[in-house]
């Protein structure tokens, strides 16, 4: 009996130490802080400027009609390749026939108007001659001369007035036969319907302004991407910057373009101002469609073999308690910073260590990609594979709520 009494009050004991041992272990890990990190690599950044815009054809030439009539045939439909001087769409002639007939009938009875006058002309000179001659022998008067003279002076400005009546005839049938000809439409370029704005029986009226038949691209095999860049980042667009894009028909393939032109007026929609951005991009396969959304990525600057870190890091702050706790360590006094007297491309990042504080690194940011920013190290120690602090764990007696600007004086 005393025996085992002896056994349970080991056994107790046993028991009761391992609790406790494991209880010390338990608190020194709820002292222990734990860290989120992220390593340092290096590699390439691409600095990039996103924005979105509608692919167009290089030219769209838009046929109009510069006559009102009728459409009574047509000879191109959507897609239908067309030649220059092609005809594609006739609208009834008859009217604009009948005005050029008319035209050449006037003109005609102005000519046949102006031989008879010619004529009258020639006989008024002889009728002059004669009458000279006879005034000289005393055989008329001085006033049937001058009657003479008057009518041959009348014949001539009855040819001149003539002569003007062909000139506007000749005018008014070349202006019905140019409308003649405006009833037949042609194809002033080289390309494509991508629109047809008319069907057979149409009328078009021409009277304010040339409606619109067809729409033509000159090449779909050549096309441009209008984009829309922010005014905040229009600084780092420059003509010849490549870049790339993807449209909703093929989410899967990037297309290639380049900074073409970059036009100068701006746009405000609700106090936004924007510019609009054109890339040049070829389109042999013909996949890309005039009107498609383009999500564009311009190149603006690229870095091959940087030190870098991801963009989480710099959005990390120590928790000021932290730093207090840290200063005292170091049995130095915490003076937080005024963050307006740190420059934005300035950051502290912390990096863990075995059993003691974090150590603070000072870096000089560079450019991003969104992702991934690159760093230069201006004071400390840090290098690639490196692991740096991105979260302060909840479980972290010292973590609490982070405060952008404040940090440790080194």
């Amino acid at each position: 009996m005393k025996k085992n009494i002896i056994i349970l009050i080991l056994v107790l004991l046993f028991l009761s130490g391992g609790g406790i041992y494991g209880y010390r272990q338990y608190k020194n890990l709820q002292k222990k802080p734990e860290y989120k990190t992220e390593t340092v690599t290096r590699g390439s950044i691409v600095a990039q400027v996103i924005a979105s815009g509608t692919v167009n054809p290089v030219t769209l030439v838009q046929v109009g009609s510069q006559v009102s009539g009728t459409i009574i045939k047509l000879y191109a439909d959507y897609n239908s390749q067309v030649r220059k001087g092609q005809v594609i769409a006739q609208i009834d002639p008859a009217l604009f026939q009948a005005k050029v007939d008319q035209a050449e009938a006037d003109l005609k009875n102005a000519q046949a108007l102006l031989e008879k006058e010619k004529a009258n002309l020639a006989e008024a000179q002889r009728l002059v001659q004669r009458y000279k001659t006879l005034f000289e022998d005393q055989m008329i008067s001085r006033m049937e001369l001058d009657q003479a003279e008057t009518k041959l002076e009348v014949s001539r400005a009855t040819v001149k007035a003539i002569q003007a009546q062909i000139e506007q005839a000749q005018a008014n049938l070349r202006t019905a036969r140019t409308n003649l000809n405006y009833t037949t439409i042609r194809s002033p370029v080289n390309g494509i319907i991508v629109a047809r704005n008319v069907d057979v029986g149409q009328t078009v009226a021409a009277s304010l302004q040339a409606p619109t038949l067809f729409t033509i691209a000159q090449d779909l095999r050549e096309m441009e991407v209008h984009t829309s860049v922010d005014e905040a980042d229009i600084g780092k667009v420059r003509v010849g910057q490549s870049a790339t894009f993807t449209v909703d028909a093929y989410p899967l393939e990037t297309f290639k373009a380049e900074v073409a032109q970059i036009r100068n007026a701006p746009t405000t929609v609700q106090n936004v101002v924007t510019y609009d951005v054109v890339l040049r991009v070829g389109n042999p396969e013909l996949k890309l469609k005039p009107g498609m959304t383009a999500n564009v990525n311009i190149v603006i600057e690229k870095k091959d073999d940087v030190l870098m870190i991801p963009n989480s890091v710099l959005r990390f702050r120590m928790p000021p308690a932290k730093l207090a706790e840290m200063a005292k360590a170091a049995g130095r006094k915490f003076t937080p910073i005024d963050p307006s007297r740190i420059p934005k491309n300035i950051r502290v990042l912390w990096v863990p260590r075995e059993g003691k504080n974090p150590r603070p690194v000072l870096v000089r940011t560079g450019s991003s990609d969104g992702k991934f920013t690159e760093i230069t190290v201006l004071r400390g120690e840090l290098k690639e594979k490196d692991q740096v602090i991105s979260e302060l764990l909840k479980n972290d007696k010292a973590a609490g709520p982070t405060t952008p600007g404040r940090g440790l004086r080194f």
